[in-house]
């Protein structure tokens, strides 16, 4: 991505994030990116396509952590450790742009049933991580949807208790603790 795109990516990220889709617009967010509307034009022909393109791109960063961790070093053990943090670490760093894919993932529009698609795909990766360390003998085996589910919500909760509580991410801290009771449940 040029770096005017990167600019408007941007731009438009802080705009939803703090005036939700609906009360975003062009004129913000071009404004905000500090080109013409006409450039905000030129990359995107419309706040949808905008929009598009920002789930698109957190979806796709969320996917490539998977992989990442996947082809990485160690076994399952060591992998769901990091891919729980690396997880945590993206979502702190990229507040905003999960702020704008949390807030717009109910509804009956278009644009909500195209990030739902993204991130059942999201899910479908995190579902096979999973099934690959209950195979591995990391995690017992159960339900793998539900347990992909059970590991998204959580790891979004725990996004929101460090938003709340403290606003410097204690990153390793709290994965030990997601960690400990992920593997050793809450008895």
């Amino acid at each position: 991505m040029n770096k005017t795109k990167r600019d408007i990516f941007q731009s438009a990220i802080k705009i939803f994030s703090s005036n939700g889709y609906d009360g975003s617009t062009m004129d913000e967010i071009s404004v905000t990116a500090g080109v013409a509307k006409g450039t905000v034009y030129y990359h995107f022909k419309s706040k949808d396509e905008v929009f598009k393109y920002i789930i698109t791109e957190g979806v796709s960063l969320l996917r490539q952590q998977i992989e990442c961790i996947i082809k990485g070093p160690g076994d399952y053990s060591y992998k769901l450790r990091e891919l729980s943090k690396n997880q945590l670490k993206l979502v702190y760093e990229n507040k905003d742009l999960f702020k704008v894919i949390m807030s717009q993932a109910w509804g009956g529009k278009i644009r909500h049933s195209e990030l739902r698609e993204l991130l059942k795909s999201y899910m479908e990766d995190i579902e096979k991580f999973l099934i690959k360390a209950m195979e591995d003998g990391t995690i017992k085996k159960c339900d793998s949807s539900f347990l992909t589910y059970t590991y998204f919500g959580t790891l979004g909760s725990i996004a929101v208790y460090n938003v709340i509580k403290n606003d410097s991410m204690k990153l390793d801290q709290i994965t030990d603790n997601f960690m400990e009771n992920l593997l050793n449940g809450i008895k």
